[in-house]
C-alpha cells in the first residue's frame, strides 16, 4: 500500500505560478510511473502529466509549454511546477503512482487550486 499526500495548492491570479507537491510512502523510484490529474466541477478526471520510471514525461495538450513534472526519487516526491496559470486550470489536483509491474494504482487525496481571472 502507497499513501500520496499532495500540498502547493492554493488560490492565484491569472499569469502566476504555483508549485504541487506529492509525498509518497514508500520508495517509487524504478517501482512506479507517476502522473498527475485533475478534475474540475462537472468535469471528468483527465491527466496532465506522467512521469515514467525511465524518465520518460508526457503532457496533455492543454498544458504543454506551461507545466512541467519531475521527480525526486531520493525524497519521494513528484512535483508539478504550473506557470501561466488559466482560469480554466482550477481543478483538484491528484497524484497517482502505478506500480506497472503489477497494474495497481494509488491515489492521493488531491489538493485544490484556483485561479482568478
Amino acid at each position: 500500500q502507497v499513501q500520496l499526500v499532495e500540498s502547493g495548492g492554493g488560490l492565484v491570479q491569472a499569469g502566476g505560478s504555483l508549485r504541487l507537491s506529492c509525498v509518497a510512502s514508500t520508495s517509487i523510484d524504478s517501482m512506479y510511473d507517476m502522473a498527475w490529474y485533475r478534475q474540475a466541477p462537472g468535469k471528468q478526471r483527465e491527466l496532465v502529466a506522467n512521469i515514467f520510471s525511465g524518465g520518460n514525461l508526457n503532457y496533455a495538450e492543454s498544458v504543454k509549454g506551461r507545466f512541467t513534472i519531475s521527480r525526486d526519487n531520493v525524497k519521494n516526491t513528484v512535483y508539478l511546477q504550473m506557470n501561466s496559470l488559466k482560469s480554466e486550470d482550477t481543478a483538484v489536483y491528484y497524484c497517482r503512482a502505478t506500480r506497472y509491474s503489477v497494474g495497481v494504482n494509488y491515489w492521493g487525496k488531491g489538493t485544490q487550486v484556483t485561479v482568478s481571472s
